[in-house]
């Protein structure tokens, strides 16, 4: 019988940087080889003037809910401000990048779906701590303290 309820904590979760120069680090909370499920589902957390690399996913989709700060996600051309509270699905097929345009740092959930190794390029990356900021914005603290 599968597992009916799986639940994360920030506290305990694991972080990493897919390379260690890159601007964005990922918060694994729920992936298909501990969880048994066809998606991934991460933390996104883009420092000040942060991005992604430009990048494809041939059958995924890609969903980002913007949990705290201020971007540009840019997606074949087109250019889209993003803020807290904003929803966003890519297709699959598309070259994009989200961009950190805030004075602080971006939080996204972010979701892909299927998984297409996103995964398993996250958990292969560069162990990261999460830092006092971040531990609040994700626990909820920042936001009940006005802080995002």
């Amino acid at each position: 019988m599968t597992q009916a309820v799986f639940t994360a904590s920030v506290a305990s979760a694991s972080a990493f940087r897919i390379s260690p120069d890159d601007s964005n680090y990922f918060v694994m909370l729920f992936e298909p080889k501990r969880h048994a499920v066809a998606s991934v589902y991460v933390v996104e957390i883009f420092t000040a003037g942060g991005r992604t690399p430009p990048n494809i996913h041939h059958a995924a989709h890609e969903f980002f809910y913007v949990l705290a700060g201020t971007g540009v996600a840019e997606c074949d051309g087109a250019k889209i401000d993003i803020k807290a509270g904003d929803a966003m699905l890519l297709s699959p097929g598309n070259e994009h990048v989200v961009v950190n345009t805030g004075a602080g740092k971006l939080y996204t959930l972010t979701i892909m779906t299927p998984n297409e190794g996103f995964a398993e390029l996250i958990l292969n990356g560069t162990p990261v701590s999460l830092d006092a900021e971040d531990l609040g914005v994700l626990s909820g603290v920042a936001t009940r303290a006005g802080l995002s």
